[in-house]
């Protein structure tokens, strides 16, 4: 990128990445204003509240801004004022190698376990994307051997340009954020971005998943199944293998549920690429956590099992977290804010639900289309008052799994404030917590 000293720049959104890309900004010498949808930011100093065109030669624009529909960037977009994203800014200035991930499910656990096993290598280390940690905030702390391992979504894809991984990982693709897309075959072209169609990229994809195994990428692939493979990484009489060198016993993953041995397999095809020793892997995985709210076993309450997996927020998160647990004596839990998603497919493999119990936005939809695949539902108004009834009326042996498949914004701020309401909710600490 060109020098940006005394430059025009907008930048658009001012959540988290908005405010790193900023500062960064600033450290440039670039003359820097923001806009930003909510009026409480309006009073803030170098708002601009009327943005146009002719007043800038650069656009950053934050993943939280909705592109669809969006009539201002569109009139950006038409002009002739290049616009990028966070992402496409932090990496004109980052000198280190970055590990891209993207996929609908286990972007966050694997980016974390790649993370963990790439530092206890020994090599510097900077996790961040959409995990939490601001890309741009980061992008000049390394040097060229450090490794940026990078959690990418498709929020921060949609207006990416210049953002390229050294290896790119897709782990999956099912329909998510059509309201955001306006249709699935947009959401895979916005995941696939992170593809760079020149250069000396490394991919890594899942062969287990028919969309992702699909892509069209004229590179070498290296490929990661739950079955064996004669090249790649996959599972081999109960070990997980890079080729044929072991790596790790699937006995010894502390991880839970099929989904995980999916992201276990990913993080090994990704940092085999990285050249870390199997054995380094070996430890880094077997201790491993996996991050709060992915089926997250929180204990038992009179007999009962309860798993916190708010963060699924689609149906196939959904779909992996019921095959784990099995659904002959699960009570489940779903609802929040649709994403536009189509749960006919859900409800149509027919499923053993001992409970099902809807609430939120969209209970009454859930309700109405389980009732039509002949389940018995119940309807909350929101999900605090669903978890009282199920905490109320618990029975020895049932497993409890708020698994929501839907967003938390019609009643929490995160699906991370969802999953910790349910946990003391569950476990009576709600009250206790809230009155401190």
């Amino acid at each position: 990128m060109k020098s940006l000293k005394g430059k025009r720049v907008l930048v658009y959104g001012m959540g988290t990445s908005g405010q790193s890309a900023c500062k960064l900004l600033h450290s440039k010498g670039a003359c820097v204003s923001f806009y930003d949808d909510e009026e409480r930011f309006a009073s803030l100093f170098c708002y601009d509240k009327s943005p146009s065109a002719d007043g800038y030669d650069l656009v950053v624009v934050s993943p939280g801004v909705k592109v669809l529909g969006n009539e201002l960037l569109s009139r950006f977009l038409m002009s002739k004022v290049p616009v990028i994203s966070e992402l496409d800014l932090g990496y004109n200035f980052c000198k280190g190698k970055i590990v891209a991930i993207t996929g609908t499910n286990g972007k966050t656990t694997v980016t974390s376990l790649v993370g963990k096993c790439v530092k206890e290598s020994g090599r510097q280390t900077f996790v961040c994307g959409n995990i939490g940690l601001p890309f741009s905030s980061v992008c000049e702390q390394g040097d060229k051997d450090s490794v940026y391992v990078v959690e990418v979504s498709n929020f921060q894809l949609e207006l990416s340009s210049h953002f390229r991984g050294d290896i790119a990982c897709v782990l999956n693709l099912a329909p998510d954020h059509i309201d955001r897309h306006g249709n699935f075959e947009e959401y895979v072209r916005v995941k696939s971005k992170i593809l760079a169609e020149k250069g000396r990229q490394k991919v890594v994809l899942n062969f287990d998943d028919k969309l992702t195994r699909g892509l069209k990428i004229s590179k070498k692939v290296q490929f990661f199944s739950k079955n064996p493979l004669n090249k790649g990484v996959s599972v081999k009489n109960n070990w997980i293998c890079i080729n044929n060198t072991k790596v790790i016993s699937c006995n010894d993953i502390s991880l839970f549920g099929s989904k995980n041995l999916e992201n276990v397999l990913a993080s090994v095809a990704i940092c085999s690429k990285l050249r870390i020793k199997p054995k380094t892997l070996k430890n880094s995985i077997a201790t491993f956590k996996a991050p709060p709210h992915r089926l997250e076993y929180l204990g038992s309450i009179a007999g009962a099992e309860v798993f916190d997996d708010s963060k699924a927020t689609n149906i196939s998160s959904v779909e992996m977290a019921v095959e784990a647990l099995g659904n002959d004596r699960l009570v489940l839990l779903m609802g929040g804010q649709n994403k536009n998603c189509d749960f006919d497919e859900f409800f149509e493999k027919g499923y053993s639900f001992e409970k099902l119990y809807c609430f939120g936005e969209a209970g009454e939809y859930l309700y109405e289309t389980a009732q039509k695949f002949g389940y018995a539902p119940q309807l909350f108004k929101t999900m605090k008052s669903c978890v009282s009834f199920v905490r109320q009326h618990l029975e020895e042996g049932q497993i409890i799994l708020l698994s929501p498949g839907c967003a938390s914004f019609d009643e929490f701020g995160s699906y991370a404030i969802r999953g910790q309401v349910f946990k003391e909710l569950m476990f009576e600490s709600y009250e206790k917590i809230e009155n401190k």
